[in-house]
């Protein structure tokens, strides 16, 4: 990559609000070696416009993985991705999805990496709805990486019950941790067209990770009652996932329920820029 390229550099708000200080020197290093425009979305509306707006600049993204998927997803659906390559500087508390893509998590590293990096194109998983995977497609979802939040006693503040009455009563009702972690589930996995596992076998998890082939990888884990029953792998560029409602997690979002899914290989969808190999 040419040091010589504008850069459209836009700012997560939800980074821009807890990380402050990582923000602010990958800023630094990147108007140091680099023509750049800051944008300060401070809503996903915002943040979709400036996209919009960038012209020939380079995108920059500075933040996790949320707003990465976001990103991608947005240029996805504006069938922009071909035309675009995306930097990112992952900053905040998921960046596992960027450091799988091969984006330093180091916020000087991933900085210098926009600077002096090449391209790497990537394959994307999308399924029926547009919605892309990135790094990894789960079924059941495992548990979120996040940290939890701390919350608040709401005898120590009374005007916290008052809110939580409120949101209770506006917001839908939230399916049970059981319903989305679960055992094991009874589904059929198609790829390409060829069933892997039917109903009748339970399965303990599944996995696709799109490649760089244009095919994914699937692993699936049978359930077994004794010795472990051997995992099941294969790569095709269509997988289908139908059965009793199931919730999956695509990168760092939880979907679903969903009776039927399939996610479908764009080969090459997506360019990101990496550091080069030594």
């Amino acid at each position: 990559m040419a040091t010589s390229d504008q850069l459209l550099v836009v700012i997560d708000p939800v980074a821009r609000r807890t990380e402050g200080e990582s923000v602010r020197i990958a800023k630094d290093v990147l108007s140091a070696g680099a023509t750049t425009k800051v944008c300060l979305p401070a809503d996903p509306e915002e943040f979709a416009r400036a996209l919009a707006r960038r012209g020939s600049r380079r995108p920059v993204l500075i933040g996790d993985d949320r707003a990465l998927v976001r990103t991608v997803s947005l240029l996805h659906r504006r069938r922009e991705l071909a035309e675009c390559v995306l930097s990112v500087v992952p900053v905040g508390g998921l960046l596992s999805v960027a450091g799988s893509l091969g984006v330093p998590t180091g916020t000087v590293a991933a900085a210098r990496a926009v600077l002096d990096g090449v391209e790497r194109r990537l394959d994307l998983l999308v399924d029926e709805s547009d919605g892309v995977v990135l790094g990894a497609l789960r079924i059941p979802p495992a548990e979120p990486d996040a940290p939890q939040e701390r919350s608040l006693d709401p005898a120590a503040h009374p005007w916290l019950r008052t809110c939580q009455t409120l949101v209770r009563t506006l917001a839908p009702s939230r399916p049970a941790r059981a319903a989305v972690t679960g055992g094991p589930a009874r589904l059929r996995v198609e790829v390409d067209g060829v069933t892997l596992v039917d109903l009748h076998q339970p399965v303990e998890a599944v996995r696709v990770v799109p490649g760089r082939s244009g095919t994914a990888t699937v692993e699936v884990h049978p359930a077994s009652v004794g010795a472990a029953a051997a995992p099941l792998l294969t790569t095709g560029r269509t997988v289908s996932v139908s059965g009793a409602d199931f919730h999956y997690r695509a990168d760092a979002a939880v979907s679903g329920p969903v009776r039927r899914r399939t996610w479908t290989v764009w080969a090459g969808a997506w360019g990101l820029t990496v550091p080069q190999q030594e």
